[in-house]
C-alpha cells in the first residue's frame, strides 16, 4: 500500500478520531459519532474564541441561552480530554448542543462528504491506533495522539478552515 495522506482540514479528523475514541470506550455507533462530533465543536468554539473570531457572550446572553434551552436530564462525558453534554433519548445516549440531541446521520454525512472514497481507510487506520491501547490508557493519551497525527496548518485565523495534510500510514505507526 502506498502511503497514504489525505488533504484535509481538522474538524473532521477530530471528529472521526473522537468517535473511535468513544466506541474504543464502550459507546455504541451512534452515540459515538455524536460525541465525535461535539469534541470537534467544542474545540472549534474554543479555538474561534482565542482567536477572535468569536466574541465571547455576556453573561446576560448565556442566562438568555439557558432559559431558551429545553430543560433535558444532562450528564456529562469526557471523550478526549473534553466534557460533552449528553441527553438520554428513545434511541440512546446522544451529545447535545444548547439542548438539542446530535443526529449520528447527519455526522454520519459530513464524515462521509470530507473524507470521501478515504474515510473507511482513515477510520480503520485511527480504529488501529485506538486499539493498540486499553480503553482506560486511551482515555488519557486520546488528545495527545491527535496532536501527534492531525494535520499541519499554519498558525491563527490563516489557519482556520484550512486543509493540511492527514497521513495514514503515520497514524498506523503510532500503534504500540
Amino acid at each position: 500500500m502506498a502511503n497514504k495522506k489525505i488533504k484535509i482540514n481538522r474538524a473532521p479528523v477530530l471528529t472521526l478520531w473522537a468517535a473511535v475514541v468513544a466506541e474504543r470506550l464502550g459507546y455504541d455507533e451512534e452515540t459515538a459519532l455524536t460525541l465525535g462530533k461535539a469534541v470537534a465543536g467544542l474545540n472549534a468554539q474554543s479555538k474561534g474564541r482565542r482567536l477572535g473570531i468569536y466574541e465571547e457572550k455576556t453573561t446576560e446572553e448565556r442566562d438568555d441561552e439557558k432559559k431558551k434551552e429545553k430543560p433535558a436530564q444532562l450528564e456529562f462525558i469526557e471523550i478526549v480530554g473534553r466534557g460533552v453534554p449528553a441527553v438520554k433519548t428513545p434511541q440512546g445516549l446522544r451529545a447535545a448542543i444548547k439542548g438539542e440531541q446530535i443526529d449520528p446521520q447527519s455526522v454520519t454525512r459530513y464524515l462521509q462528504q470530507k473524507f470521501g472514497d478515504d474515510l473507511d481507510e482513515a477510520r480503520a487506520a485511527m480504529l488501529k491506533l485506538a486499539k493498540s491501547y486499553t480503553p482506560q490508557q486511551l482515555e488519557s493519551k486520546a488528545y495527545d495522539l491527535y496532536e501527534k497525527f492531525r494535520p499541519e496548518i499554519p498558525e491563527g485565523k490563516k489557519g482556520w478552515g484550512a486543509k493540511g495534510e492527514l497521513d495514514l500510514d503515520y497514524i498506523r505507526s503510532l500503534a504500540k
